[in-house]
C-alpha cells in the first residue's frame, strides 16, 4: 500500500472526525481533537506565542487519514517539561542554531500518552514507523536543529530508540490504586505515623471550607472565572507568565465537560481555590491548580487526597498528578519512570547529548528505586 504524509498548519485542518478515529480508541483525553485544538484556537498554543502546528496525517491512496502525530515546529523550549536548556546553550555557544526546533508533544502538559495515533483499521507499528519518518524528514527538510517526542509510552519510547533516536528518562510521582474501596482503605495500607498526619492534614484543610468536585453540567463559566483568577495568580508568582488563555478553559468547558473533575474550596459561597483534573479511560491526570488564600495544607487536599478519593469511586487504576514534587511521596505518589526521544541531525551536538543521557538514564533508575525504597509511606511488607 502507498502512504502520502501531509503537513498542516492546525489540528482543525485535519478535522474533527479524521483525528477522532485515530485518537479516540486510547481513551487520552489530553491528544483528543478537543484539547488540541482549545490549545490552538484559544491563542495559547500559537505561532505568536512559539508553538507554530506541524502536524502530520498519513493517509492511504483514497486518502483516509490512517493516522496523525501532534507536531509543532518551537521557537523555544517553554512549556515542555523535559528540559532541553542546556542543550541549546551549548550548541548555540558553539556556532549551532537550535531554534526552531520540532516537537511532538501536548502543549504544557506533561503527561504520557500516544504521539503516534493510529485508525483502528491500520497496524499501529506501520504508522508509527511511517509517522516518524515523516517527522526526522520533515526536520531535515526544514533544516531545523532537531526533533523530541516527550511523554511518549514506553512501547513507542522503545521503538524510537530502535530507530536510532536518542532516548532519555526521568520520573514523576503517581497514585495506584491497589484495590481500595473507600480512601480509609488507602490510609490502611499506609504506615501509622503517615495515616495520622494524613487525617490532620486533611482536618485543618477542610475546617470552614466547603469543596466540592464539579464535573459536566455543573461547571459553569461563573467557575472558570474564579480558576482562571486562580491559575494567573500561581503562574505569575511561581512560573512567570502562564501559558493558557481565558478562552482555552471555557472551550474545554463546553467541548470536554464529562472528562473534567474541578475540585474547588469555597469559603461563605466564594470561591478561593480549586484543582483542574481531566479524566482518561483509566487514569485522572492532575494539571493546574490556584489559590488566592494561604489555608494550610489545602493544596494538598486539593491535588492529591479529592484525586485518590475520585480515582477510588471511579475504580481508575491510577492518579498522575504531574511534574515534580517530592513531597507527594508522602501522600502515596511514588516515583514512576517518564520518557522521550531526540532526534538531534548535527553529529556535532548529537555525540555529546548521546553520551550525556548514557549516563543519565541509569542514575535515574537508581534514583527511582532508592527513593520508593526508602521514602515510601506503605507498610512493610504491606
Amino acid at each position: 500500500m502507498t502512504f502520502t504524509l501531509r503537513v498542516h498548519d492546525r489540528v482543525a485542518d485535519i478535522g474533527r472526525e479524521a483525528w477522532e478515529a485515530c485518537a479516540s480508541p486510547c481513551g487520552d483525553p489530553f491528544v483528543s481533537f478537543d484539547f488540541l485544538d482549545a490549545c490552538e484556537a484559544s491563542g495559547s498554543a500559537a505561532p505568536d506565542q512559539g508553538w507554530a502546528g506541524r502536524h502530520l496525517s498519513l493517509r492511504d491512496e483514497a486518502g483516509r487519514v490512517l493516522g496523525v502525530m501532534p507536531l509543532w515546529l518551537k521557537g523555544h523550549s517553554q512549556g515542555e517539561y523535559v528540559f532541553d536548556h542546556s542543550w541549546a546553550e551549548a550548541y548555540e555557544r558553539a556556532g549551532g542554531r537550535y531554534y526552531p526546533k520540532l516537537l511532538a508533544a501536548v502543549p504544557f502538559t506533561p503527561v504520557t500518552g500516544p504521539r503516534f495515533l493510529a485508525h483502528p483499521d491500520a497496524d499501529p507499528t506501520t504508522v508509527r514507523q511511517a509517522l516518524l519518518q515523516g517527522a526526522v524528514a520533515l526536520t531535515e527538510r526544514l533544516g531545523v536543529s532537531s526533533l523530541h517526542v516527550n511523554f511518549p509510552t514506553r512501547d513507542d519510547w522503545t521503538a524510537m530508540g530502535e530507530a536510532g533516536l536518542l532516548r532519555r528518562q526521568d520520573m514523576q510521582y503517581v497514585w495506584r490504586n491497589g484495590g481500595y474501596r473507600t480512601f480509609d482503605d488507602f490510609l490502611a495500607a499506609l504506615s501509622s505515623s503517615r495515616r495520622k498526619t494524613i487525617r490532620r492534614e486533611r482536618r485543618e484543610a477542610n475546617a470552614g471550607l466547603d469543596i466540592r468536585v464539579l464535573a459536566g453540567a455543573a461547571i459553569e463559566e461563573a467557575h472558570w472565572d474564579a480558576f482562571f483568577a486562580f491559575y494567573m495568580d500561581t503562574g505569575s508568582r511561581k512560573w512567570g507568565r502562564p501559558y493558557l488563555t481565558r478562552d482555552f478553559f471555557s472551550r474545554i468547558g463546553r467541548t470536554m465537560a464529562d472528562r473534567i473533575a474541578l475540585i474547588m474550596a469555597f469559603r461563605d459561597g466564594t470561591p478561593i481555590a480549586g484543582a483542574l483534573n481531566l479524566i482518561g479511560r483509566d487514569a485522572l491526570y492532575g494539571r493546574q491548580w490556584g489559590a488566592l488564600e494561604d489555608v494550610p495544607f489545602l493544596h494538598f487536599e486539593l491535588c492529591y487526597y479529592r484525586a485518590i478519593e475520585f480515582a477510588i469511586e471511579r475504580g481508575l487504576s491510577r492518579v498522575e498528578a504531574g511534574a515534580q514534587g517530592e513531597h507527594k511521596i508522602a501522600r502515596g505518589y511514588l516515583p514512576s519512570p517518564v520518557y522521550s526521544a531526540h532526534y538531534i541531525a548535527d553529529p556535532a551536538l548529537r555525540a555529546p547529548v548521546a553520551g550525556y543521557l548514557a549516563r543519565e538514564r541509569p542514575a535515574v533508575d537508581t534514583e527511582i528505586r532508592v527513593m520508593a525504597a526508602e521514602l515510601s509511606p506503605f507498610r512493610r511488607g504491606g
